[in-house]
């Protein structure tokens, strides 16, 4: 019996690339989004299954390890299988590749919920389609830690409101502008002395519509840590990692 993976190719527009000609954290996390729901189509528990059961799936951890980044011109292959769940989480990983090189690996934990009031179930609700997933144990990569460390002496870098684009069919900020909301916490020139070698987001709350938000900044010696904070409490955690760029 064959493994299971979906595998899929992407031709990117010029609005995926940053001011370095380099793919942009939010369109690669958009990108394996678009690959994991295509996955679910196929499985038999994508959006479509799920909804008329007022169920869905949200996305909680995301880790992305990068080898090297995407440049402009390139096109990208992604690779994507379930693993088995543990409890209320349902891993994810992925490999991204241009032709046969692997830059990028990237591992997520997602939650089944109720969408009346997002209470978390158990892969029992999703009834025979789980009984009969090809989970495939393989880990694409392993994250230091899920739990990322609370900022402890960080400042104020920005501040937002979460306005309707930046919401999906759930009607909260979609998990991959969270990228385009943390990488904004640098300016241009930090981000083009460093090389981003890996990063990591913790969804932690809900941000509808009208939500604002301030970002905290504490910088460590291998990269930083961040925190989106609405009304006093922590909704989102990154931490990002990068050493010196290449001349």
């Amino acid at each position: 019996m064959s493994v299971y993976s979906h595998i899929r190719s992407y031709d990117l527009r010029y609005s995926d690339f940053d001011f370095k000609d380099e793919l942009r954290p939010s369109s690669l996390l958009g990108i394996v989004q678009e690959s994991a729901c295509l996955s679910a189509d196929e499985l038999g528990f994508g959006y479509d299954d799920l909804r008329p059961r007022g169920l869905g799936f949200i996305i909680v951890n995301t880790y992305c390890k990068l080898e090297r980044p995407v440049r402009l011109g390139e096109k990208v292959t992604v690779e994507t299988w379930p693993l088995p769940p543990r409890h209320v989480f349902f891993e994810r990983d992925y490999k991204l590749l241009c032709g046969q090189e692997q830059v990028a690996a990237i591992a997520s934990r997602w939650c089944l919920v109720d969408l009346k009031n997002f209470s978390l179930l158990t892969p029992d609700h999703m009834g025979e389609v789980h009984e009969r997933c090809p989970y495939r144990a393989e880990k694409a990569v392993e994250p230091p830690a899920w739990k990322i460390p609370r900022v402890r002496e960080g400042r104020e870098v920005s501040r937002m409101t979460v306005a309707n684009s930046h919401c999906d069919h759930y009607f909260h900020a979609n998990n991959a502008r969270y990228a385009d909301f943390f990488f904004d916490c640098f300016s241009m020139d930090e981000l083009s002395s460093r090389l981003v070698t890996a990063f990591q987001i913790a969804y932690v709350r809900q941000a509808k519509e009208g939500a604002q938000l301030s970002f905290i900044r504490e910088d460590c010696a291998d990269g930083a840590i961040c925190e989106a904070h609405c009304a006093g409490e922590t909704i989102a955690q990154f931490r990002v990692w990068y050493a010196e760029a290449r001349s």
